[in-house]
């Protein structure tokens, strides 16, 4: 039985502004209420960054902590809240972790390449994981291309990074090719997990760039895959109008869902395909 699909809307990413469109949301009460306008749309999940004053990308466990408390607000139990660590050129890897050890939250997504970036850092990187994994932490892992696959499966067979199961996130496209993905993108993905050995199940994700995102997710959930959608990656609808809202492309792709008989989601499923230990959610707020 195909197991239900969980929608993470990302609505605003580290780079994204009114400028690019005005819905954007760019304070934590804006994106608060996007988060309770996409869990009435079909989310189950919210991946969120947040800005500083100058409206720039910032890890600042305040303020995270201040969105979460929003969220919750907004949504009560219907959204599963992941933080970003994202770089952006900014950040090293011991200020991410630090983030992370200091909010404290349900779960958040970590990119491979950077808090694992050469071999030297295998050692701090994992102490981390092993943390994260104890406080019983959503860990979502963010890879950019297949080879890294198997170099994510490599480090978690040598128990660099811990558990039995692990939630993965591919970019499709990433910034490459003027912010525009395709479909295509997502076979190395597919065929490099087939070999890997990897213990996920169907715990993968996908994000896709411009104009193809719609038939991006509509590829990965097909393939068992699950689905992120949202401002941070892409405006459009598959016809190359632009949505009026975050809401309204989650709604598109659930919907997808539901026609592929993979709706249904719960939040506690969704923490799981995120990286949640065990049955139902995280006690973390």
């Amino acid at each position: 039985m195909t197991s239900p699909a969980t929608i993470m809307v990302a609505p605003n990413g580290a780079r994204k502004t009114k400028d690019d469109h005005p819905a954007v949301p760019v304070t934590v009460a804006e994106t608060a209420r996007v988060a309770s306008e996409c869990a009435e749309a079909g989310a189950t999940a919210i991946h969120a960054h947040v800005r500083g004053a100058d409206g720039r990308h910032i890890l600042d466990a305040a303020l995270y902590q201040e969105l979460l408390v929003a969220i919750t607000r907004e949504c009560g139990d219907d959204v599963f809240a992941q933080i970003t660590t994202e770089a952006v050129g900014i950040y090293q890897p011991e200020q991410q972790m630090a983030v992370v050890r200091e909010v404290q939250p349900r779960g958040f997504s970590a990119a491979l390449k950077e808090l694992v970036a050469s071999p030297e850092k295998e050692a701090e990187a994992s102490d981390f994981y092993a943390w994260a994994l104890q406080e019983e932490i959503a860990v979502q892992h963010i890879l950019y291309d297949a080879e890294e696959i198997h170099r994510f499966a490599d480090l978690a067979r040598r128990g660099v990074i811990p558990g039995e199961r692990h939630a993965l996130l591919f970019v499709l496209g990433r910034y490459a090719k003027n912010l525009e993905s395709e479909v295509e993108d997502l076979l190395p993905f597919v065929d490099a997990l087939n070999v890997s050995g990897l213990k996920v199940s169907s715990d993968w994700m996908v994000c896709g760039f411009g104009h193809s995102e719609t038939a991006s997710l509509t590829a990965a959930l097909a393939l068992g895959g699950h689905a992120r959608v949202g401002f941070e990656n892409s405006l459009w609808h598959a016809d190359g109008e632009v949505a009026k809202s975050n809401a309204e492309r989650v709604h598109v792709i659930a919907a997808i869902a539901k026609r592929l008989g993979r709706g249904g989601q719960t939040v506690e499923g969704a923490s799981g395909v995120l990286g949640a230990i065990g049955q139902g959610v995280s006690p973390h707020q």
